[in-house]
């Protein structure tokens, strides 16, 4: 019972002092679209070109595995009637691990390019958030809201709050001089069907 009083003491005490500090400065609230300074920043067309390259590598792994299991499917179609059951056993089992490989790969590239996004853009957002502190601090803003989204943070607010074209000044960059070009994962290197390894193939009976 002593430490819920506490807490709730220190709750109030917090209350109180938040309350007096609004009361002794005005409340300021600015926002800004991260995604529009993102994408007139000089980084924005690097970050592009540099996933898009990672996702060319990612491709031509994948058509090196694909073209592989085409070959041998191919092969093991051509001869499995004469294979004996061991050798043609053999051959489908490899079938199956390189068929599971190209989906492993697949599922996996999804990921990686995720991840590759995500390294490319932090030192971006880092400066971003920077330069949204320094110009917050310049212009007496309390609070800074995010206005992207499908449910921003912002619902509504005026146009003289909006500090996006303070940030790209801050950065030395001229408000609409890049055209608008939003940093988007490429999508996940993807392979023709991959057909199942199990072909049945007609054996020849003994009478």
């Amino acid at each position: 019972m002593n430490k819920i009083r506490v807490a709730l003491a220190i709750a109030a005490l917090t209350l109180t002092t938040a309350t007096a500090s609004m009361a002794q400065a005005p409340l300021k609230i600015g926002y800004t679209s991260v995604e529009y300074v993102l994408s007139q920043m000089p980084e924005s067309k690097q970050i592009e070109s540099q996933l898009k390259d990672y996702s060319t590598q990612l491709k031509n792994q994948l058509d090196t595995k694909y073209a592989e299991y085409q070959t041998k499917g191919e092969a093991f179609q051509k001869g499995a009637a004469t294979m004996p059951d061991p050798v043609r056993a053999d051959k489908q089992k490899e079938l199956q691990n390189l068929q599971q490989s190209i989906q492993e790969f697949q599922q996996s590239a999804e990921t990686s390019l995720q991840q590759k996004q995500q390294a490319l853009l932090k030192p971006a957002l880092d400066k971003l958030q920077q330069t949204i502190d320094a110009v917050a601090n310049e212009n007496g803003f309390t609070y800074v809201l995010n206005s992207d989204g499908a449910s921003p943070v912002l619902l509504h607010g005026p146009k003289e709050g909006d500090i996006s074209d303070l940030v790209l000044k801050k950065m030395g960059i001229t408000p609409g001089a890049a055209s608008a070009a939003k940093v988007t994962t490429p999508a996940a290197p993807a392979a023709s069907a991959v057909p199942a390894a199990t072909t049945k193939t007609k054996t020849k009976t003994k009478k």
